[in-house]
């Protein structure tokens, strides 16, 4: 059995959703967090309200946290034949690898977060789901506002995000309906992530990136950006500032995943969104989670 970890992005936090960890030893990377960052972080994965964590910064710092926070659980327990984390998930998979250390990884991803609002702000846009939709047809809707919409996410087959300026998604989403797709689904993000409009982001990330920190990873992590397998370390550089302004492609890395040897992902971490594009797109792979140390047990047959 070879086992593949997977991280979730933004969209799987909760209100509380680190609280089965806070009596676990693996809570103690919550206070190494708080002291790279300066501030306190655990009310994040406690008590944070809805509303606080629908806010780009504090939603990314709780799903990363509370993902390491499992991940560090988890460690001990499984090898791992590679990593691969959907957007935001992406930093933790660096992480969980051992090619960033964890007070650099979430000193980047707060930082990461803040200029990919920035950017938002600066160019507002949004991001809608295609529920049923191929590739094709969203890459034929967008075609409906040049410049102004794109694919985000491939997600999997039937889930496929769009994002751009609010005309270049309202014009994508109308086309998408001309050409049958079943549903357009609005997000409750703040911006057009994984598009051009984050360009800001990604040149000021350049600048960040040059600093960091970065080791060969353990086992290769799959980039969201190509869907390649990659173990090398200035490359990380290129590809951590590349990601804000590419669509995320979920679904061709899970199928690299599979071709590197994987028949079981372990996605650590809050929720089970991946499981269910998994079941999309790779079906022959079992899943498991781990989102709290009740799940710890049945990781004994994984080894």
């Amino acid at each position: 059995m070879s086992v593949a970890v997977v991280f979730p992005g933004q969209g799987t936090q909760q209100p509380g959703m680190g609280a089965p960890w806070m009596d676990h030893p693996a809570w103690s990377l919550v206070a190494r967090a708080e002291a790279a960052l300066g501030e306190p972080l655990a009310p994040l994965l406690l008590d944070a309200p809805a509303e606080q964590l629908a806010r780009t910064r504090e939603a990314q710092l709780a799903v990363l946290l509370t993902s390491l926070v499992a991940w560090e659980a988890v460690r001990p327990l499984v090898e791992p034949v590679a990593f691969a984390g959907h957007s935001l998930g992406q930093v933790t998979a660096l992480v969980a690898a051992g090619a960033l250390p964890l007070e650099d990884g979430v000193r980047f991803a707060a930082r990461r977060a803040e200029l990919t609002q920035a950017a938002a702000d600066h160019h507002p846009g949004r991001m809608a789901a295609l529920l049923g939709a191929t590739l094709e047809q969203a890459e034929a809707a967008c075609a409906a506002a040049p410049g102004g919409c794109w694919v985000a996410n491939d997600n999997a087959p039937g889930q496929v995000v769009i994002a751009g300026t609010p005309d270049g998604v309202d014009a994508g989403a109308a086309r998408a309906r001309e050409l049958g797709v079943r549903k357009v689904m609005p997000l409750n993000v703040g911006g057009a992530f994984h598009t051009p409009l984050m360009a800001e982001a990604a040149t000021a990330l350049e600048r960040e990136l040059a600093d960091l920190p970065l080791s060969p990873p353990s086992v290769p992590v799959v980039s969201n950006d190509d869907a390649g397998a990659h173990d090398d370390v200035d490359g990380w550089r290129r590809r951590l500032a590349d990601h804000v302004t590419v669509p995320v492609r979920w679904r061709p890395s899970m199928e690299t995943l599979v071709a590197l040897g994987a028949d079981r992902f372990l996605e650590v971490g809050h929720g089970s969104m991946l499981a269910g594009l998994a079941k999309r797109a790779v079906p022959d792979v079992t899943v498991q989670g781990v989102a709290a140390p009740d799940d710890l047990p049945a990781l004994a047959e994984v080894r």
